[in-house]
């Protein structure tokens, strides 16, 4: 017997609409459910920031296989290519999130209360095959053919202040040398040097520097991982705002980070997930590096220059401490800084282990 009466009305006796009643509330709940899983009841547009390395493999997977999306974020990708014009679009708000080493403007960013280190992404693992030490062959020639060697050449860096002038320092310190550190703005710049042997050295990520090297242009001398066995490379930052205000929008972007970190790990670097499972990494990976090459072409240099991605985010403490330390050593950022005026640790686990210090 239906409920409607001539005008599309609902006319019933109590009972039944209270059965009806109860219906609604019950479908209002499951509708509310559906949406609290996500966090968004439509998809929130954010921006992120990215360099095309395989070190921000995670943000290229979450991407494609739609766990932005299933966080309720619509993710649009803004790419760099150097740290520091990344630490600044976070904190004037061009960009939302971005992955990329702590350098001495994002620290300088965050002691002003603009930005805020929330996770961790990228590190050296003496395991993995991780950063390479690398020479012009022009320095090789004459000689430089091991980090020992190093003393009074020329070390390529982007800016002061930068990962490769953090590490640079470490090995000048370690091997007891002295480098002459040459800023040339961005990647595609000291690679130009490199290969005309205007600057000595210079260390960079394995998919960059073995397909160099392999290709006759440059000269591997060395790995990072031997002087910073732990290294925290990569941090996943954004703005104080975000960080204090939009806890939830922030944990479902790490959150969506996090499974996409994962799969690249079972696919590329545990091998866990099968020989097509590393096929379908490299192909997806492909449309973001080495794109004007043939996938036949980038799929070598994609896969050996994989490195582990922390899984859940997790940020290795006593790592940023010793960074921090140096830069307040040389005189780059203010001696009163403290590493919670730079990190929000309530986001992810963190490590704090002196075995893991560097």
């Amino acid at each position: 017997m239906s409920l409607l009466n001539s005008a599309g009305f609902i006319t019933a006796s109590p009972q039944e609409n209270k059965r009806l009643l109860s219906i609604i509330l019950s479908s209002l709940t499951l509708v509310s459910a559906l949406f609290s899983h996500t966090g968004y009841a439509a998809d929130k547009e954010i921006t992120v920031g990215a360099l095309r390395f395989t070190s921000h493999a995670a943000t290229f997977v979450a991407v494609e296989k739609g766990y932005f999306k299933q966080q309720g974020l619509d993710v649009k990708l803004k790419f760099f290519q150097a740290a520091q014009p990344m630490a600044v679009a976070v904190a004037s708000h061009d960009v939302d999130y971005a992955v990329t080493a702590m350098s001495g403007g994002l620290i300088s960013l965050a002691d002003k209360g603009a930005v805020k280190v929330i996770g961790g992404s990228l590190s050296e693992d003496p395991k993995i095959d991780g950063q390479k030490i690398v020479v012009s062959n022009k320095a090789y020639e004459t000689g430089l053919t091991d980090p020992s060697k190093l003393d009074g050449k020329t070390w390529a860096i982007s800016q002061a202040g930068s990962s490769f002038h953090y590490v640079g320092a470490q090995i000048e310190q370690l091997e007891g040398i002295s480098l002459k550190f040459k800023p040339l703005q961005k990647v595609g710049a000291i690679i130009g040097a490199m290969k005309t042997g205007q600057v000595d050295a210079w260390s960079i990520v394995p998919h960059i520097a073995k397909p160099l090297a392999e290709s006759g242009a440059i000269h591997i001398i060395g790995n990072v991982s031997d002087f910073l066995p732990n290294y925290q490379v990569t941090t996943i930052f954004t703005s104080t705002k975000n960080a204090q205000d939009e806890r939830e929008q922030t944990q479902a972007f790490l959150t969506a980070l996090a499974k996409g970190a994962a799969d690249y790990n079972a696919a590329m670097i545990d091998k866990t997930a099968g020989k097509q499972a590393q096929d379908d990494m490299v192909k997806l990976i492909h449309k973001y590096i080495y794109t004007d090459q043939p996938l036949e072409k980038a799929a070598p240099s994609i896969i050996n220059g994989s490195m582990r991605l922390n899984a859940d985010n997790y940020l290795n403490m006593a790592s940023l401490q010793n960074q921090l330390d140096w830069f307040q050593k040389e005189k780059m950022v203010k001696a009163d800084i403290k590493l919670g005026d730079v990190v929000d640790s309530s986001y992810v686990k963190t490590v704090d282990d002196s075995a893991q210090a560097q």
